[in-house]
């Protein structure tokens, strides 16, 4: 069968969204402020600016004639479908969005979302500082995680001072909440 009269499927791509976990089956998608607006700005990006741009080179690229060898159609129609997933996945994901306020923690010692945590691990004494955010927003190499990791949920609700146990694939350990931050609000600055 030649591969014109084939259909890929988006379904599996629709949920992973570039490599994202998926969503806590009836969880929420909690998100900073901040991090709403950046999927938000990266969602109309592509709405109003990417999309048209690659649907006129489509168009274009469609009325030279022949299709099968046109490289400027074939990579078009292959970058309008990354588009529209990507579009889907950032729809999906800002319906559902639970958009929190992490500034409104400021001054208290207990761990919320979007507290930057400062803990140390009992067993070797190493220190590490993480910030809680979402899904969407965490980045590892910034020393951001997800609200859902191990670590998150050991430190979720516990105190500056608080020792918790944290389990993980190589054993369980107990770490020591030495300091607990939160942002100023915007309006205090």
């Amino acid at each position: 069968m030649s591969k014109a009269f084939t259909r890929e499927t988006d379904s599996e791509d629709d949920e992973e969204g570039g490599g994202l976990p998926p969503l806590p089956a009836g969880g929420k998608n909690y998100m900073t402020p901040q991090g709403y607006a950046r999927l938000r700005a990266e969602l109309l990006q592509l709405i109003d600016d990417e999309r048209p741009k690659v649907v006129e080179v489509v168009h274009w690229a469609a009325s030279n004639g022949d299709r099968s060898e046109n490289g400027d159609y074939l990579y078009g129609k292959k970058r309008l479908r990354e588009i529209d997933r990507r579009i889907r996945f950032l729809t999906k994901r800002l319906e559902v969005a639970e958009v929190t306020d992490p500034s409104v923690h400021h001054g208290a010692d207990q761990v919320f979302f979007g507290a930057t945590v400062t803990y140390a691990e009992e067993d070797t004494g190493t220190e590490r500082t993480v910030t809680i955010l979402g899904i969407d927003e965490a980045d590892s190499a910034q020393g951001q995680v997800s609200w859902i990791s191990p670590i998150a949920r050991a430190l979720l609700k516990a105190r500056e001072g608080d020792v918790v146990r944290l389990v993980t694939p190589g054993g369980a350990k107990e770490v020591e909440i030495l300091k607990v931050e939160y942002p100023a609000s915007a309006t205090t600055h």
